[in-house]
């Protein structure tokens, strides 16, 4: 599996293959000449690295989305990261933090969200001890940002994104 990357895709399980060729073919057609996708070592999940940023690549792929919605065969989630910590409280804390200084307006809302694979890690713990370091307004219901964090075993996803950053594919098809 990738360690630094920067895409997490999600399929049916089975589907793997599949959604690592479908995620190469629309990185390139977005603009990554040379994109790397690999498998994550858990069913269902695709990453990537893309040379792009990752919330450009999803905006982008929002646009083709809606031009070419047969192209998004395998595709169920695509989710932006923008920084990957090793699996532990203390690393996922301080990268969290680190990116909610910088991407964080003071007066913006936020919510935590934990997606967790392969770790006994309980989310409660993770949301703990990142929420009563960040002095925004949190808001569960309609957040102005989410903090993602992505578990995948040994490694962690962490973003700061909107919650429409997050391409949810059968929801836009059906739009």
């Amino acid at each position: 599996m990738l360690s630094d990357f920067n895409l997490l895709a999600s399929t049916m399980r089975g589907n793997e293959r599949q959604m690592r060729y479908e995620l190469k073919f629309l990185l390139k057609e977005v603009g990554d000449p040379e994109p790397k996708v690999d498998k994550a070592g858990i069913r269902g999940l695709v990453v990537a690295k893309t040379t792009l940023d990752p919330v450009e690549v999803t905006e982008k792929f929002h646009a083709l989305l809606q031009e070419r919605p047969y192209e998004f065969r395998y595709a169920l989630r695509i989710i932006p990261i923008e920084k990957v910590a090793q699996t532990g409280i203390e690393e996922i804390k301080a990268t969290a933090l680190e990116l909610a200084a910088a991407k964080l307006a003071e007066n913006e809302s936020f919510r935590i969200t934990v997606e967790k694979r392969f770790t006994n890690i309980h989310s409660r713990e993770i949301i703990e001890a990142i929420a009563t370091n960040i002095p925004n307004k949190v808001d569960l219901h309609n957040p102005d940002k989410i903090l993602l964090i992505e578990v995948l075993g040994g490694y962690t996803g962490i973003s700061i994104v909107k919650p429409t950053d997050v391409i949810s594919v059968q929801k836009e098809k059906m739009l």
